[in-house]
């Protein structure tokens, strides 16, 4: 393959990295996932373990998943009382969470700093994920392609400048973070909305309506009757997102939606997981109870998914 075709394999390989919910998960990811990953228990996987780490207990059998585990749970209970709160878990999941996203930064950093001046310039970037489509644009003959990479590039531009504080066009590791995982920094977080805003709204009025809500995670295909979960996502439509009842939710909504105020992520989970594992319902964890529901927390080959401790545990 020549240089071409590799800058070109990059570009492909790393665009699904650039909407940015590789990090803390917005209202909207969530809602998806919880709809897609039904009845499997992936999306707790990667809530307590990071995606990296929880796609690597697949190798591991469920004898080796639940040792593991139990070396986890020694290290989530900071007070060492041998019970996991929902406040220890809770810290648990910032800590993986905010790990992921400064490793997928650092992992993908060396793709773009071309000239190594540990800071990423806007044409450095441009370069390294466009750069090909660029410079041969009768190569990309696909409408989709095409559409894609247009649509892609000024996109990217504009999060890129929101990212870029202090607006030299070349962005520091901080500014880099803030650019591929907008959904973590507050000054980014307009830049959240307007992108799922542009996703969703198909009929480019500026709005979703309650169509395209509903298009954004069930496509009926098959022309049958809605699912009883579509059904309740109408009402919630309705009756939730639509705040000022004009049928269609504006920029603020979608914000009251996707980023909402009261919204503790992390907190969400801690407090699932207590409740689908808490035998006697004394609000926290034994070891037992943990290693007893071990299939929710970890994954094995067994149940074909999870990971944590090929890893050193010290940076967590």
């Amino acid at each position: 393959m020549g240089a071409g075709g590799a800058r070109w394999c990059l570009a492909l390989a790393l665009l699904p990295l650039l909407p940015g919910g590789l990090g803390k998960p917005t209202a909207r990811q969530e809602r998806a996932r919880q709809h897609e990953d039904r009845p499997g228990f992936q999306y707790d996987h990667e809530a307590f373990l990071g995606k990296e780490e929880a796609r690597s207990f697949d190798q591991l059998s469920p004898e080796e998943s639940r040792e593991r585990l139990g070396k986890i749970v020694d290290r989530i209970d900071d007070n060492r009382d041998g019970y996991l709160t929902t406040e220890e878990l809770k810290n648990w999941i910032k800590r993986v969470q905010k790990r992921y996203v400064y490793e997928n930064v650092a992992k993908v950093w060396k793709d773009y700093d071309l000239n190594k001046d540990d800071k990423i310039a806007w044409e450095e970037y441009k370069q390294a994920t466009y750069g090909y489509y660029l410079e041969n644009p009768e190569e990309f003959q696909d409408a989709t392609d095409q559409h894609s990479f247009k649509k892609m590039l000024p996109r990217d531009e504009r999060r890129f400048k929101t990212a870029d504080l202090d607006g030299d066009l070349a962005a520091t590791r901080e500014e880099f973070t803030a650019f591929l995982h907008p959904e973590e920094f507050e000054h980014m977080k307009n830049i959240v909305v307007l992108e799922t805003l542009e996703d969703i709204d198909k009929n480019e009025d500026g709005f979703v309506d309650q169509d395209e809500y509903i298009a954004d995670m069930f496509a009926n295909e098959e022309g049958g009757p809605e699912p009883d979960w579509v059904i309740t996502e109408r009402e919630q439509f309705a009756d939730f997102r639509d705040i000022n009842k004009d049928g269609k939710m504006d920029k603020e909504e979608i914000q009251h939606w996707i980023l909402p105020q009261d919204y503790d992520h992390a907190l969400a989970e801690a407090r699932h997981l207590v409740y689908e594992s808490d035998v006697d319902k004394d609000q926290k964890l034994t070891k037992e109870e943990v290693l007893d529901n071990w299939n929710m927390f970890v994954g094995s080959q067994a149940t074909n998914y999870g990971e944590d401790l090929t890893r050193n545990h010290d940076e967590l």
